[in-house]
Order: structure tokens, then sequence, then C-alpha cells
């Protein structure tokens, strides 16, 4: 049963192993930074589009969004680097995490070096009007491919930048890293703000804002944390050793492979659903899903900061910590549980203040999404502990394989069902995860994991 001093415990910040204190510290700054941020990306939606008009505004989301995909190049270096700096720290190799961090910077320069040489000489070749499917009257050619050019050149820079992020991550210091998203979203903020106070609207000045203003962001942050907190660890040219490259790109393919595969899995619900039953039922999907990943928002916060909590406490062979804390987030995913019951039962007053009476999303739509979502979260318990402590082989594999599952799957079922079809496939798939990946755990952290179980 629990008790009052019980839940007084688990949040309290006096209570608890160090390491549970700073990782609750990491919760409640994330919450509030996330909060924040949330607000501020409102609140920059009206401010853009009043400063451009809906069309331009739609062009510097399509540009955006287009490039943010550039992060897909990292090829999963900043999680790999998260994982042998949270290492090198807990074995008190110092030397060996200024290594990793100089050639993680090296590698990654040189991959971005090496886009912007590709880019510059295929830009001039690019017709960006034809393929945003933008009107020169709207923008010249000449404009757009300059705009295009600066957000590259700048998003690609960021990418390098945002290692620094892994590093606090590793270090368990993941308020900090979100704390400087925040940052640079209320420079975006303010300088877009400034803009519509003394220019006219233009895409270029946007573009060049919205891009530079992360960036600069990251390059404060690492210049004053690498000049203090982290000056044992700052880049250098003779700490770059590129024998150590492979071991954080075993590590960063193998997540970057896993990232794939999820977005393989959560991202091509909308397609289907728009090939098989048409957009206009894309509408109800998005808007129960929007509703309920509040539950996993919320237990993303918790979950986070204990991936390099995780990578620690397995080096020291803190074992019992590590059940104790597993054991406290499936308490709490077990209350989120309960919650989300709650949630459908609310959910048509809901969906009618929200969005108003005149559609129509049904119960079992609600329910499959909640039992998706809350599927999702509970595997996400035990996959923050795989990846801290970089037994991701299965995790891997398994991901990949439901990722190719999936898509016929949700053709299949829902050709048979509709879009309850469609949901029913990914809480299929998402059950196969929810027991390999508890399995996995039990199996590693009693010491019973042999050959794949303990890749």
């Amino acid at each position: 049963m629990i008790t009052l001093q019980a839940i007084k415990n688990l949040v309290s910040l006096r209570n608890g192993h160090e390491r549970s204190i700073k990782a609750k510290k990491n919760i409640y700054t994330i919450f509030f930074t996330n909060t924040c941020s949330i607000l501020i990306g409102l609140a920059l939606v009206p401010l853009t589009i009043h400063y451009l008009s809906p069309t331009r505004y739609g062009i510097w989301i399509t540009i955006s969004s287009l490039l943010g995909w550039l992060g897909f190049f990292d090829i999963g270096l900043g999680n790999g680097l998260r994982n042998k700096f949270a290492e090198s720290l807990a074995k008190g190799e110092i030397k060996a995490a200024k290594i990793y961090v100089s050639t993680a910077y090296a590698i990654l320069t040189l991959i971005i070096i090496s886009l912007l040489i590709v880019f510059i000489i295929v830009n001039e070749f690019i017709n960006w009007n034809t393929v945003l499917n933008v009107q020169i009257n709207e923008i010249s050619p000449g404009e757009l491919n300059l705009i295009v050019f600066i957000v590259f050149v700048f998003t690609s820079f960021g990418f390098v930048a945002e290692l620094i992020k892994s590093i606090l991550n590793a270090d368990q210091r993941n308020g900090i890293s979100t704390g400087i998203d925040l940052a640079g979203k209320i420079v975006s903020l303010s300088l877009v703000y400034f803009l519509t106070l003394s220019t006219d609207g233009s895409l270029l000045n946007l573009s060049f804002v919205m891009s530079l203003s992360p960036l600069f962001v990251l390059l404060l942050s690492s210049l004053w944390l690498f000049r203090g907190r982290y000056s044992d660890f700052k880049p250098s040219l003779n700490a770059i050793d590129f024998s150590k490259a492979r071991g954080i790109l075993n590590l960063g393919i193998k997540f970057f492979i896993i990232r794939i595969s999820a977005i393989m899995l959560y991202q091509t619900n909308s397609i289907i659903i728009s090939h098989l039953f048409g957009p206009e039922e894309v509408t109800p999907y998005y808007v129960a899903f929007r509703y309920f990943s509040l539950i996993m928002m919320g237990y993303t916060i918790i979950v986070t900061p204990f991936w390099s909590s995780f990578t620690e406490a397995w080096i020291k062979k803190e074992y019992d910590w590590i059940k104790r804390i597993i054991n406290k987030l499936i308490l709490i995913w077990g209350a989120l549980a309960f919650s989300a019951v709650l949630m459908v039962a609310i959910s048509k007053t809901v969906y009618n203040l929200w969005i108003g009476a005149e559609m129509n999303i049904s119960y079992s739509l609600s329910i499959l999404i909640s039992v998706w979502v809350i599927l999702l979260t509970f595997v996400s318990i035990f996959g923050q502990f795989l990846n801290g402590v970089g037994k991701i082989k299965l995790q891997l594999l398994v991901a990949f394989s439901i990722a190719i599952i999936n898509i016929p799957l949700c053709i299949f079922l829902g050709e048979m069902i509709g879009i309850e079809g469609v949901v029913l496939a990914n809480c299929i798939v998402a059950m196969l995860t929810a027991w390999i990946y508890p399995v996995q755990y039990y199996r590693i952290i009693n010491h019973k994991a042999v050959g794949i179980w303990n890749a």
C-alpha cells in the first residue's frame, strides 16, 4: 500500500541516494524548462505568422523541417559519446574522457565539413522554388537559395555544438542541457520580436535569426562550460585519437539505427491512415494521439535523467540501487496507467472543449491509443537501463524487426478494421517489446544474461 510518507520520500530532495537526489533535481528542472519552452513555442507561432504571412511562414516551417533531418548525419555520435564519457567519469578516467570528447568533436566536424562541401556544389543546381513548390512572385529563386544555404550552414554546425549537451547528460546534468535549449528559444523569441518592431516581414531575416540563435547559445554555453566545470575535458587537437573512434561509432551507429527504426514505427501512422482512408481521417487520430501523448511526455521527463545514472551505477556495481529505481519507476508507471483510464473516461468532454463537438472520435480509438502510449512508457523504463549500460544489440534487432513488421501489419489490420486497426497493430508490436526488454533487464541485473541477451 502506498502511504503519504512513501510519496513524500519519492519526491523529496532530502531523502535517498545522492544519485537519486540528483535525478529528482533534473526531473524538476526539465519539467520547468520544457514547460517554458512549450509556452515560448506557442508565442512564437502567431508572432512569426504576423511578421511574415501564413504562406511565408509555411515556407519557413518546410525548410526548417526538411533540414532538421540533418540531425541523422551525426550517426549516433552524441549518444555514443554520452555512454563513453559517463563510463570514463564513473571509473575516474579523466584522460580517457577528454580523448572521447576531442575525438567525437573531430569526427562530427569532419562529417559536417564534408556535407557542406557537397551541399555548396549541389546547391547551385537545385531550384528550391520547384522543390518546395514556392511561386517566384512569393520569393525569388536567388533569395530562397540563400535562405536554404544560411539555414543549412547554421543548422549543420549546431549539431557539432550540441555535443556539449551529450556531455551534460552523461554527467547527469540534464536540467542544464534543457536549460540551454530554453535559452536558445528565449533568444529566438526576443530577436523575432525585435524584427517585428524594426523591419518589414523578411523571410531572410527570420531564417538568419531563428537558425543562428540556438547555435549562438550552444557556442556560448560550450565556451563557458569548457572554461569552467569541464575544463579538464576541453577538446584539443593533441587529445584526438581516432583509434578510440571505433568504440564511439560502434555504439553510436547502433543508437542511430534504433532511432531510425523508432521514426519508422511512430511517424508512419498518419501516412498510412491518409493513404487508406483519406487525409481527413488523419485529424481524429492526431487529436487523440496528442491528447494521450501528454502521458508519454510527462513520463519521458521522469525517466530521461536515469540513462546516465544507470551507466554510473552499473560501472560501480551498485545493482541494488538500479533495482530500487526500476521498481519506483514501475510504481510511477502504474499511477500513469490509472490516469490513462481516467483520461479515456473524460475524453469525449475534453475533445468537445478542445476542438468542438463536430469531430467524432470514438471511444475505441481513444482506448487503443491510450493502451499504445502506456505500453510505450512501460518499455521506456527498461530502454533507459539498456541504453545506459550499452546492452543494445538485442534492442537494435527488435526495433529494426518490428519497424519492418509494423507497416504491413498496420495496412492489413487497417483494411480489416479501420483506423482502429492501424493503432491495434502498433499495440501488438509494442507488446513484443514490453515483453522482451523487461526479460533482458531481469537477466542482466541478476547476471543470468548470456548470448544475445547480454549484447
